[in-house]
């Protein structure tokens, strides 16, 4: 019997540089992210610099109680994580933070800079915020 392989998906990348400094742009990253994949794209948010901070756990809900909005950073997120995008943070923004895996939410991990440039030369589409 010969095995028939299921076709691969085709990759999304949002690259997601912005965060408690642009959160309208935050925002738009995850929601878009949320949308490719909901149409079925492997899609994965790879975030550095201040888009790693958004996926420290606990700071959005720190965050919100100051500046609450519709939609809500947590709704993005949350939206983006139920439609089963992958989160991957910059190792080297994780160092120059002092961050590690474990102060991230639950469903972000530790990527280095090369798995960036492997994942985006794959890509159907790549999006940056």
């Amino acid at each position: 019997m010969v095995k028939v392989q299921e076709p691969v998906k085709e990759s999304f990348v949002i690259l997601c540089a912005s965060g408690f400094d642009h959160v309208a742009r935050a925002k738009s990253a995850l929601m878009f992210a949320a949308l490719a994949a909901a149409a079925e794209y492997h899609t994965v948010v790879y975030c550095i610099q201040q888009g790693v901070d958004i996926m420290v756990r606990g700071a959005i809900q720190e965050y919100e109680k100051e500046h609450p909005s519709k939609p809500s950073l947590s709704q993005r997120l949350k939206e983006a994580l139920d439609e089963g995008v992958e989160i991957l943070c910059c190792s080297q923004t994780m160092e120059n933070k002092g961050l590690t895996e474990e102060d991230l939410i639950e469903g972000a991990r530790v990527s280095g800079a090369m798995t960036l440039i492997d994942i985006t030369v794959d890509a159907k589409g790549v999006l940056c915020f």
